[in-house]
């Protein structure tokens, strides 16, 4: 899921223009020389491609090798002393040791457990069918699978009325909505709305629950969507931001025993850090505070929401650190979330959990919610479902979108 934690960018930014001066430098040519077809290679001469991209890939790498130096002696040492930075800021070095009494103590004997969850659509002429599911497990094999689905016609037929009225308020209800497969905020459950509740549905499954010591999430644990409340509103009010901020509160202040761990983080600064890790080290960089603020301040709100969000961000921005770790030597850097107090056996943990995919170095237990949800509640077994239904109700493709039927 995408987070604020990690900038994420609101629906209504615009991509900024970019010069021609700005192409040149950041892709060693001319614009013009791009466009022009002359310039581009007639069939597909992959041993030419693949040398061009053999030779940029490693001076790439070589580059990134001399920076990694300079980030190690000149960055690292002033992350402790860099403006509000957190009382843990620093670079720390886990032992093997330590990473086998963690998956000992806190995995392996269910003292972790992970949520993940998954969203799927399905958008007809004659309804629209969203599925949300979320999955709770652990390494002693507990499982708890939660759904909902959220169903949309166009006309929800009233006792006695007239067929004639009836019929005109679904083509004018017809004539406002976008065209099937075309997203649109005004239309089905927006994209952005979806991932509110799915999001809340996460944290909120792990808060209330799990009953184990540790909760291992997926994102930043404040997301952009809960930030925002999503953008849904009721008479100015935003609900999904009302109970996403009494969670939320419970989840940091109260439970505290916390660990997120996102697929990805737009702060190439944070991530540039953690490259220059060693195996099984891990930084300490800042608080969450900065960037929810961040959010809050680009957001739009209705009547005193924006009042909630920022008291929202004053009282458990400074309860999350941000940091980064590597679990192994191959493997890609990992941003992770945490509390102030418990940082340092939050960030073993992570390791310890990510230790077990040397390739990707990132936590296994969130992987396995992710394909337990996905196999049970994934959009391949949502299409079949609906697919069933509609061939009982004597309409197998008839309403089938053609993304659908490929």
């Amino acid at each position: 899921m995408t987070d604020p934690a990690t900038s994420s960018p609101t629906p209504d930014d615009v991509p900024p223009a970019i010069s021609g001066d700005e192409f040149r430098d950041q892709f060693g040519e001319d614009l013009t020389d791009t466009l022009d077809l002359g310039t581009w290679q007639q069939g597909a001469d992959l041993a030419d491609l693949n040398r061009r991209l053999q030779a940029e890939v490693t001076d790439a790498v070589a580059q990134e090798r001399e920076a990694v130096a300079f980030i190690r002696r000149e960055v690292f040492p002033r992350l402790a002393k860099q403006q509000d930075a957190p009382a843990a800021a620093g670079v720390y070095q886990a032992t093997p040791e330590l990473i086998e009494r963690a998956l000992r103590n806190s995995l392996f004997n269910g003292c972790v457990e992970a949520c993940d969850g998954t969203v799927s659509e399905h958008d007809t002429l004659v309804l629209t069918v969203t599925q949300l599911g979320v999955c709770l497990v652990s390494y002693q094999g507990e499982q708890l699978t939660l759904s909902q689905r959220l169903f949309r016609r166009d006309l929800r037929i009233g006792v006695g009325r007239d067929p004639k009225e009836r019929v005109r308020e679904l083509l004018e209800r017809r004539l406002e909505r976008s065209a099937i497969g075309v997203a649109d905020p005004r239309d089905t459950l927006s994209e952005l709305a979806r991932r509110g509740i799915m999001g809340y549905a996460e944290r909120a499954v792990l808060l209330e629950q799990s009953s184990a010591p540790w909760r291992l999430g997926h994102g930043s644990v404040a997301p952009y969507e809960l930030l925002t409340g999503a953008g849904v509103m009721s008479g100015g009010a935003m609900p999904l931001l009302d109970a996403a901020a009494k969670m939320l509160r419970a989840l940091v202040l109260d439970h505290q025993q916390f660990i997120f761990v996102p697929s990805a983080i737009a702060d190439r600064w944070l991530m540039t850090v953690g490259d220059a890790l060693r195996p099984l080290e891990y930084a300490i960089v800042e608080s969450a505070e900065r960037r929810m603020a961040a959010v809050v301040d680009s957001g739009h709100y209705g009547r005193g929401s924006d009042e909630i969000a920022t008291k929202l961000v004053e009282d458990i921005g400074p309860n999350i650190v941000v940091g980064v770790f590597r679990a192994g030597r191959g493997a890609p850097a990992q941003a992770f979330f945490a509390h102030p107090d418990h940082v340092h056996e939050a960030a073993v943990i992570a390791m310890a959990d990510s230790v077990l995919q040397e390739h990707r170095g990132f936590p296994m237990l969130i992987d396995i919610a992710h394909h337990v949800v996905n196999a049970t509640m994934g959009h391949d077994t949502f299409k079949q479902t609906i697919g069933a239904a509609y061939a009982d109700a004597g309409a197998a493709f008839r309403f089938s979108p053609e993304r659908e039927s490929r």
